[in-house]
């Protein structure tokens, strides 16, 4: 399985509900990295996993809805806490429907596999990875 990572970055505000949350119930303020893996079986006839450029402006589009803004304030996000695991889940789902909606050009249609990976920190991270 070939593979080819970009890298982005996102900050928002949220808070969660429940108390094995100690003080993250309180709002407060995350900058996150993005790590998204593209996998396929085999490269494409230009020898390609997918075009960089395409994948890193995708990112960059999903992420944009995201960036700056108060979760607690989203509505598809009301009564979830909008943890680490969970955000990584969503950025895969909108890359997968971007992916699928032709985003990524001729080299995203031999794509099988997408892989994201959301660090909190430089020592806690969680991903989500599933088949396109």
């Amino acid at each position: 399985m070939f593979s080819l990572t970009v890298r982005d970055h996102f900050m928002i505000a949220h808070s969660f509900n429940g108390e094995i949350f100690g003080p993250a119930q309180r709002l407060h303020g995350a900058t996150y990295v993005v790590d998204v893996a593209f996998k396929r079986p085999e490269l494409d006839r230009d020898d390609l996993i997918v075009d960089i450029g395409l994948a890193s402006q995708t990112l960059s589009r999903v992420l944009s809805d995201l960036n700056f803004n108060n979760l607690d304030d989203v509505p598809e996000f009301r009564g979830r806490n909008t943890t680490t695991e969970f955000m990584a889940k969503v950025i895969f789902e909108r890359l997968t429907h971007a992916i699928r909606q032709g985003e990524l050009g001729e080299t995203g249609h031999g794509l099988t596999a997408l892989g994201v990976t959301l660090h909190e920190s430089h020592i806690a991270w969680a991903s989500y990875e599933g088949a396109v």
